[in-house]
């Protein structure tokens, strides 16, 4: 039994005396002595030396006390077990010297044995859960089909991807056959992360915002449906989409346990569109960390009065900042753990 359940307990739905709090990105750059192990390995050894992943992962737990991990992993991990060439290069982040252009190079994309391309991954969740020692729950991840799209065709990061827009809507088939390889090898990925002993899944779509209400449905929520019917029976799943809001009512039916809402989107429009009845989760801006820890903390608490603290979990409402102060962070931890319902 995990000694510390909140966070699981918010997932159903049931009654908490405050709510739990964890930090996307909160195994990341903020922490000194993640910086160290960075200065000694690249990033994608970090990834795929479990012993590494494990030490990254606790780092959050043992240092700010949130009320959850999540495993120290990429979204890219995925595409490169389907045959994809990824660097993560100093200053410019994921790049791809080969992007896919057409239904040939779509053609070269794989659907791999999980097993046999990602164990270091299902190594990293067993040597975590012994590092966890039942403390706090271990959340396991990856990117929504879509998103993973985006990085495959646009090459690097973007600010629009209008490459990636560009192939869906010119090549609609071979998008469509892509999205679902993506789809297929993100299931078994997952699947082998709960049987590693995952406590929750999230998907992130960081990128779903980028398109409108109809495409939406088309290119990216329809996959991430597919991918919550097949984990929810299994494990709880929390659906996050950045920019989504628009989104909110079909992923309160989608039988996934919590949504993710990003700092554009108010608390009562959260309920509202969401309907009022599945926990949520988020949404203080990533960049009111800069502010004072006194202001941290007033926000803080004033963001958990408009959500409530029943059905919430709190969190920013996107990854944590590299250059945020400890500190800052803390407090953002501290005024969660501190509140008191008025």
């Amino acid at each position: 039994m995990i000694k510390n359940d909140l966070f699981l307990r918010a997932l159903k739905g049931e009654t908490v005396e405050r709510p739990p709090v964890w930090m996307m990105r909160q195994a990341g750059r903020y922490l000194p002595d993640f910086m160290k192990l960075k200065e000694k390995y690249d990033f994608f050894t970090r990834c795929r030396t479990p012993e590494l992943a494990a030490e990254i992962t606790t780092m959050p737990i043992e240092q700010v006390g949130t009320d959850a991990a999540i495993l120290f992993s990429d979204i890219l991990v995925v595409p490169q077990a389907m045959n994809v060439e990824i660097e993560m290069k100093p200053g410019v982040g994921p790049f791809l010297p080969n992007p896919v252009r057409s239904p040939l190079d779509v053609n070269d994309i794989i659907v791999p044995d999980v097993y046999e391309e990602l164990g270091y991954v299902y190594d990293a969740i067993k040597l975590t859960k012994e590092r966890l020692n039942d403390e706090v729950p271990l959340i396991g991840f990856a990117g929504s089909p879509w998103t993973i799209l985006c990085y495959l065709v646009q090459g690097q990061g973007s600010k629009n991807f209008d490459k990636a827009k560009e192939f869906c809507f010119k090549r609609p088939d071979a998008a469509q056959v892509l999205l679902q390889k993506i789809t297929d090898t993100t299931i078994a990925y997952l699947k082998g992360k709960v049987k590693a002993g995952v406590d929750t899944i999230q998907i992130f779509d960081s990128w779903g915002g980028l398109l409108s209400p109809t495409d939406y449905q088309t290119y990216s929520w329809k996959y991430i449906q597919q991918i919550i019917d097949a984990l929810k029976d299994e494990i709880p799943v929390i659906a996050y989409g950045k920019g989504c809001w628009f989104a909110l009512k079909e992923m309160s039916q989608s039988g996934a346990a919590a949504l993710g809402v990003d700092w554009t989107c108010s608390a009562m429009n959260a309920r509202y569109l969401s309907g009022g009845q599945i926990t949520l989760q988020g949404n203080f801006d990533p960049s009111r960390l800069y502010s004072s820890p006194q202001e941290i903390k007033k926000m803080t608490t004033q963001m958990i009065d408009e959500f409530g603290k029943d059905r919430y979990i709190a969190n920013l409402g996107h990854g944590i900042l590299p250059d945020i102060p400890v500190k800052n962070a803390q407090a953002f931890v501290d005024a969660v753990k501190e509140y008191k319902p008025r």
